[in-house]
């Protein structure tokens, strides 16, 4: 069987080794950038659902050591209040902890790993599913993916989510290790994580009806709109690094994910966020493999690995949208969340996200 994917950021190193691996497969990977790696995209962190994706690809320990684990979650309110603490991507009695990293790095990985496995990169030239050859094309061309029109001209179209992320890196502050920490100020919500050597990455989540213009998303102004939270302030202001600001999209469910030869994985096919983006990646990708593995044709594969996915991904959709919205609350909202989340989380963050980590 001959494969073509197209990307190779995430969603498409991953399902060249699923591919290779799972039928042995000969694997083209065609990707439009020289290097999609480096420092694209800031930091992302693997739940155990996508860390058990990995090993079945077996690249978990390679992908761990360009990381690091983080255990615990907590969230903070915007007056310093700590409104609870839960297990980080995992159930509390999982031994596997969430790993954080770069993306870069984590696609770095992945492409060595394809590599090795014996699928082969051609990069430089953007390609259409309508000009390659072979009998299976796995289009991981991302969120303006230019496949998913292709297959449907009346597929939905990208949207603003109205919030924008703005991450950076900063140094001497201390914060003890291994926990991600939430803070919900009252202009945005602000994450950050401390990594072994000392740094402090962090994302500013804020909502906006429009997207930024890049030129005026300024350390000042971030300053201005996290003044009244201490650690998102003290943050800001030490630095060393703050990427340029990424507007977040959301996509209605598509109705056509695949045709006879052709499939959508990946942020092509369900952009979901709430840290899931990565994860949903690799486990589009080994369902994908095991699915042209098992199948007796190409078609009935792509049509059971739809079958598969579509209601996981759905869900997930509607989960990063009601996260979007956490994000956003207004004043009042915010004061209760300040009130009842201490009673809430520790009994309901177990049950609301067992589904995700089975």
């Amino acid at each position: 069987m001959r494969v073509s994917v197209i990307g190779g950021g995430v969603a498409g190193a991953a399902s060249a080794i699923a591919l290779r691996r799972a039928t042995g497969a000969e694997v083209t990977v065609h990707e439009a950038y020289e290097d999609p790696a480096g420092e694209v995209g800031s930091f992302l962190s693997l739940a155990v659902n996508g860390l058990r994706g990995l090993d079945e690809l077996g690249c978990l320990a390679e992908v761990q050591a360009a990381g690091f684990p983080v255990a615990t979650q907590r969230m903070w309110g915007a007056s310093g209040k700590l409104l609870g603490e839960v297990p980080r991507g995992r159930p509390a009695a999982e031994a596997l902890h969430s790993t954080t990293l770069l993306r870069g790095r984590l696609v770095e990985v992945l492409r060595a790993e394809a590599t090795a496995a014996g699928a082969r990169f051609v990069t430089g030239r953007r390609v259409t599913a309508s000009e390659l050859d072979g009998d299976l094309v796995v289009a991981a061309d991302g969120i303006w993916s230019a496949t998913r029109t292709a297959l449907d001209p009346g597929a939905p179209e990208v949207r603003y989510a109205g919030l924008y992320s703005v991450s950076g890196i900063s140094e001497g502050i201390a914060v003890p290790p291994g926990t991600f920490h939430m803070v919900f100020g009252r202009r945005g919500t602000f994450l950050y994580v401390p990594a072994p050597d000392g740094t402090v990455w962090w994302s500013a989540q804020t909502p906006a009806p429009e997207p930024p213009d890049p030129a005026e998303v300024t350390p000042e102004l971030l300053a201005g709109l996290y003044g009244g939270e201490e650690m998102p302030l003290a943050l800001i202001r030490a630095a060393t690094r703050i990427d340029r600001p990424m507007p977040m999209h959301r996509l209605a469910e598509l109705p056509v994910w695949h045709d006879d030869r052709t499939v959508l994985i990946g942020d092509a096919a369900h952009p979901v966020g709430a840290g899931q983006g990565a994860s949903m990646a690799i486990e589009d990708a080994v369902a994908l493999g095991r699915c042209v593995a098992a199948a007796p044709s190409v078609r009935a594969a792509l049509t059971e690995y739809t079958r598969l996915r579509r209601p996981r991904t759905a869900r997930m959709t509607k989960a990063a949208a009601s996260n979007r919205d956490a994000k956003t609350p207004g004043t009042l909202q915010r004061r209760i969340n300040d009130l009842l989340m201490p009673l809430i989380l520790p009994r309901a963050h177990a049950h609301a996200t067992a589904w995700l980590y089975r």
